[in-house]
């Protein structure tokens, strides 16, 4: 079986992985011309920390990383509203790492590079188009056409694989929130192995964390306006306002934390409309689906869109490698990923005072630390 990966992303690259530990060849079509270590913080909840060291990367994940203990849920005043452990000091058997995508994402590539070979990855490659046949299929890219046998759609929240596979009404939905994201170089905040969530009025909330290495990461989120479909103007990883940025944790009351120097020592301030889409009926045809955030995108509530996309590689190979295929595949990852999809809105819409119990029971649901596969 040959397959082919749209997109080296961390979900594209982990696949490639993965199904080469299968025994099955991919190579994988990226549409930039260079990969670069870009982009901010990310979350790896334990069930994915624990598939990357399956896959013989944990002790070099983990030196990149920083490991948080705990989470902690502030008002915007320097109140304690609640804690929750987190990775082994939750009860998991592998830690949750706090890492820079760009980071990651450079870790995957030079893994499948140096165990698939240099030309595993196919650089400037965009899917324009497939043509699917009985026996395989073709894939049109902007470097020319490519055979295979599959096409897996790797390629993000705007992916074209997933206008493939399903070509009707598919609209980006907007939860009203707009996502002011950095990495500030400064020492890490508290104990250097905690996570703060503090909430702020009139809906602004931020999330920040160690990233290792000297970089603490922080997401300022602000309610713009109602949910709805995304507005074509909304923007999508453009420069934020350091100011306005600023302004807007001013008055806040926290001893543990500098907002302004959060905010003025990130090399750069990106913003990001907060959206998903909503769980689709299927991912495959006979030969092609999908993966990540082309599959099931979701907000940030949870820290689990690239947890769940390296799940998604693990059993897609798990799947192809027993037989069971596609269908197997979209029967174990479907329930589960569009179970996450619906947790995340909740917990988006709930109120500090409910914080404690919907973290409990999305836990328990969702980050269960899972032995079987």
């Amino acid at each position: 079986m040959k397959v082919l990966i749209a997109g080296a992303g961390i979900g594209g690259l982990t696949a490639a992985l993965t199904l080469y530990a299968a025994g099955i060849e991919a190579t994988v079509l990226e549409s930039t011309r260079a990969l670069r270590a870009v982009g901010v913080g990310i979350n790896l909840l334990p069930h994915a920390v624990r598939e990357l060291h399956e896959l013989g990367l944990g002790d070099r994940l983990r030196a990149m990383s920083a490991t948080p203990a705990v989470i902690d849920f502030y008002r915007h005043d320097g109140t304690l509203l609640f804690r929750e452990p987190r990775g082994i000091d939750g009860g998991y058997g592998y830690p949750q790492c706090s890492v820079h995508r760009g980071r990651l994402q450079m870790l995957l590539l030079d893994a499948v590079l140096d165990r698939l070979g240099r030309d595993a990855v196919r650089s400037g490659a965009t899917v324009t188009d497939v043509t699917e046949r009985d026996d395989g299929l073709t894939v049109h890219t902007r470097a020319g056409k490519v055979d295979a046998d599959m096409l897996i759609g790797a390629d993000g929240i705007h992916s074209r694989v997933r206008s493939l596979v399903h070509p009707g009404p598919d609209p980006l939905l907007w939860s009203g929130v707009r996502m002011f994201r950095g990495a500030a170089r400064m020492p890490a905040f508290l104990d250097g192995r905690t996570m703060a969530i503090v909430k702020g009025p009139d809906g602004v909330e931020l999330v920040t964390y160690p990233l290792g290495d000297g970089l603490v990461n922080w997401v300022l989120q602000v309610v713009e306006s109602a949910p709805g479909p995304l507005p074509g103007d909304a923007g999508w990883n453009t420069p934020g306002d350091r100011v306005d940025v600023s302004a807007r944790m001013a008055d806040w009351r926290l001893d543990w934390l500098d907002t302004e120097r959060l905010v003025t020592a990130s090399e750069a301030v990106f913003q990001y409309p907060m959206m998903d889409r909503n769980p689709l009926p299927h991912w495959s045809t006979r030969r092609m689906t999908l993966l990540g955030d082309a599959a099931h995108p979701m907000y940030p509530v949870g820290a689990n869109g690239g947890s769940q996309a390296i799940l998604d590689a693990r059993a897609l190979a798990d799947e192809l490698a027993s037989g069971r295929g596609l269908a197997g595949y979209e029967a174990r990852r479907m329930p589960e990923t569009s179970a996450v999809v619906h947790a995340n809105r909740e917990m988006h819409r709930s109120p500090p005072e409910d914080l404690a119990r919907m973290t409990a029971e999305y836990r328990r649901n969702t980050l269960a630390d899972r032995s079987s596969r």
